[in-house]
């Protein structure tokens, strides 16, 4: 009976349009990626690849830190997990940022259990809430504070994402995987802005976008689209419209303030990067049914296109270590190369507008809050 159950609840959610946009556009979109990569790499195979700089290397002299702070959101398993470990063993001061104290218990234990050196801290944080974005700031600054580090961090990375097969609401009336996926990101950048400013040394933000942004072909950057509220007209949830949406939305916003930074002196030392992990076999999927997913990973293997956590993360730690002088670079495929994004994602009126937007609900948030 349970198998009849797991098998018809499959063949539903295969029935449903968003399951084939899924299943064939963003494959497409994949193999497209790697045949870009492919032809970069014959045709200019020096001027997209960017070497790591480890802090190890480098000399925190006449400056007031000692060890460099790296906060990762969605950091109890998946890439994040896998970042944190390899931060470690770069010397960061690694943050860890989840929706589950239990987990980044976990996380945090198994982290240690690998290196006994490891420095590491944890913050129970739901994106999806402005409210608890508000409080993990003044929390981490009390931190630092506390433990006598420098008030400032290094390296943010925004890894933190959800694939959400239904529609559900924040507190503040957003879709919740376009609140997670972006417009959190968006706020924890803006909380932390004054703090990755305040670095003596340089720091950058790292936003873990997708491939899937090159199926979105036009967009409204309106406050009814950001929010997710006009998603919300349609009869059945267009989870995989909305996933490609966000994504696209964090390489505008990445753009957009890689602009800002460069037109303004106080964050000259400030740069701001996109990293695109490719397809990697993480619990993103844990809303679709396992049957469909199994399959979904046996395909992708079959094709050469999925990744362990431990090789995805490659471009993330790609897009972390680059030269402090590289900012506005989508990397993606993993030891230091790099793509240019869909045409769309450089639209600098549509950046403009998104980035007006955000600000607009940030502040919303700010005044209720």
């Amino acid at each position: 009976m349970e198998v009849v159950k797991v098998v018809a609840e499959g063949f539903n959610f295969i029935c449903n349009l968003q399951f084939w946009r899924m299943s064939v556009l963003w494959t497409l979109s994949l193999v497209f990626s790697y045949l870009k990569l492919f032809s970069y790499g014959f045709l200019s195979p020096k001027s997209n690849i960017y070497s790591r700089r480890s802090p190890k290397h480098s000399t925190f002299a006449n400056t007031a830190v000692t060890r460099p702070v790296c906060i990762i959101t969605g950091a109890t398993s998946g890439l994040g997990a896998a970042a944190a470990y390899a931060l470690l063993e770069e010397g960061f001061y690694v943050v860890l940022v989840g929706r589950s104290s239990e987990r980044l218990s976990k996380v945090i234990s198994d982290l240690k259990s690998q290196n006994q050196d490891a420095c590491l801290k944890g913050f129970e944080v739901n994106l999806a809430s402005f409210e608890s974005i508000l409080e993990f700031k003044q929390s981490l600054q009390q931190w630092l504070q506390d433990s006598n580090l420098h008030s400032s961090v290094q390296l943010l990375i925004n890894n933190a994402g959800i694939l959400a097969t239904s529609r559900r609401l924040t507190s503040e009336g957003y879709d919740e995987m376009l609140a997670t996926n972006y417009i959190g990101a968006f706020c924890v950048t803006k909380v932390l802005l004054p703090l990755l400013e305040n670095s003596p040394v340089p720091s950058r933000v790292v936003n873990v976008t997708s491939f899937t942004h090159w199926n979105v072909c036009c967009m409204q950057a309106g406050r009814e689209t950001v929010s997710g509220k006009s998603f919300m007209k349609s009869k059945c949830y267009p989870y995989a419209h909305i996933y490609e949406y966000s994504k696209l939305c964090l390489l505008l916003f990445s753009y957009e303030l890689h602009r800002k930074i460069n037109l303004t002196t106080k964050s000259h030392h400030l740069s701001v990067v996109a990293a695109d992990p490719g397809a990697v076999k993480t619990n993103i999927m844990r809303e679709i049914p396992s049957c469909v997913s199994q399959m979904a990973f046996i395909v992708l293997k079959f094709l050469g296109l999925l990744q362990s956590s431990k090789t995805g993360v490659c471009s993330i730690l790609d897009a972390a270590l680059a030269p402090p002088g590289v900012s506005g670079v989508y990397f993606f495929g993993g030891n230091g190369r790099s793509l240019n994004s869909s045409p769309l994602s450089y639209d600098a009126d549509l950046a403009k507008e998104l980035w007006v937007t955000s600000c607009n609900l940030f502040q919303e948030s700010q005044l209720a809050s």
